[in-house]
């Protein structure tokens, strides 16, 4: 599809979930009650056919959902089967056009992976069941208190309405065998473009890669951050991202292929970097070269880093819609999915890389060596730096419209 025809839907998307936030964020929630307890849920479970929408454009993290299915089957009688999505806007979409044409149950989406603005969309047009994360037994092992981000999602109280998954950091990898020393900060990476044209580039938003390296940028440029910790004000936007839209238009003339064309995705980026096209990828997930690496992906002179000042951080969740039709067997695969066994697979640079939920202190000690055992890998950052704020969600539809509007012709 073309970039103009995927921005133009994912924008018109966003400017509805815009407005249901608008109307919906001073309302309470109204959730359905959650079955009574766990055990009732797994024998309901048994023999049910869970669908679960996750992004599928890393293979890595679909021969992990497999694997997780396998388990899932044999231990707890559940078929899970991924429906791989190119944008979770897909999913969000499906739920709330079932919602309106009053598909109160039997829904077509029984699970699935969110966060930032497509729960926040969720949230406000109370598309979510629950709250249930206090039902699963595997959430006694989480510590809010200690990660703040598994009870506010992208600044959105979770309120039991999605269970943590995994933990992501923003990070940029590059070619040691090509550059000594990588710019840690937006101004040095303008500065190394200008000396490197053709050699940086970044993938094109809505893809969330993409879009976080606006919010990244917009972060380090101003001079007061908090600002993106509250909603966005149209009458705002403008003055907010000044600095940012002028700092791109000095940066894309240096842009491989001069600007004019940009990435699908992290992993196209990264296949750029693999073939020697460019010289940087940036992954949410510390470990994604590092996993790369042992899969051949990636040359092994790849390393990692966080930004000087920082870098975007956020958890990734699972949450079951208000009408999905195998709610007991999604409370079992994101129980599962929870557990220290399927979490420590995850982290495993060998398979996924991605980064526990898990608080290291609250499993047994047979639990906690099997994450301690992990390699770390040769590319991962060794210091993560500090963790900065996810904006609020309505900031990425505003951003990723004024990047459509001045970039995508």
């Amino acid at each position: 599809m073309p970039l103009q025809g995927k921005l133009t839907r994912r924008v018109m998307l966003q400017t509805a979930v815009a407005a249901a936030w608008s109307l919906g964020r001073s309302a309470s929630v109204r959730a359905d009650a959650a079955p009574a307890d766990f055990d009732s849920a797994q024998r309901q479970a048994r023999g049910q056919k869970v669908y679960f929408h996750a992004w599928g454009g890393d293979p890595r993290i679909n021969d992990y959902i497999v694997w997780a299915a396998q388990a899932l089957e044999q231990r707890a009688g559940i078929a899970l089967t991924q429906v791989k999505l190119k944008d979770t806007s897909e999913a969000v979409s499906h739920v709330l056009a079932e919602k309106t044409a009053g598909q109160k149950d039997g829904g077509s989406v029984d699970l699935i992976w969110l966060n930032g603005e497509n729960f926040a969309a969720m949230k406000a047009n109370r598309l979510l069941f629950g709250p249930f994360t206090a039902l699963l037994p595997n959430s006694r092992l989480l510590d809010p208190v200690g990660n703040p981000t598994l009870a506010l999602d992208f600044t959105v109280p979770t309120e039991g309405l999605e269970s943590p998954w995994g933990r992501a950091q923003f990070t940029f990898f590059y070619d040691a065998a090509r550059i000594a020393l990588p710019p840690r900060s937006i101004g040095a990476l303008l500065n190394w473009a200008q000396g490197n044209p053709g050699r940086f580039t970044y993938p094109a938003p809505p893809d969330f890669i993409g879009t976080t390296f606006l919010k990244q940028a917009l972060h380090e440029l101003l001079a007061d951050p908090s600002i993106l910790q509250r909603p966005s004000e149209p009458n705002q936007f403008a003055s907010v991202t000044a600095l940012l839209w002028s700092s791109l238009d000095r940066l894309h003339p240096d842009l491989w292929r001069k600007g004019k064309a940009f990435p699908e995705s992290s992993a196209t980026q990264r296949q750029l970097l693999n073939d020697g096209e460019v010289d940087f990828y940036m992954a949410f997930n510390p470990a994604d070269a590092s996993s790369a690496i042992a899969q051949q992906l990636l040359p092994e002179t790849v390393r990692g880093f966080i930004p000087e000042g920082g870098s975007i951080a956020n958890t990734h969740f699972l949450a079951i819609p208000f009408n999905a039709n195998a709610k007991a067997g999604a409370l079992v695969a994101a129980n599962f999915l929870l557990s220290p066994e399927a979490q420590a697979h995850k982290q495993d640079p060998a398979v996924w890389g991605d980064p526990t939920v898990l608080a290291l202190d609250r499993l047994t000690k047979e639990d906690r060596a099997a994450f301690e055992k992990l390699p770390q890998g040769v590319a991962t950052p060794k210091d993560l730096g500090r963790a900065l704020p996810e904006p609020h969600p309505s900031w990425v539809a505003a951003l990723e419209h004024q990047w459509l509007a001045r970039y995508s012709h």
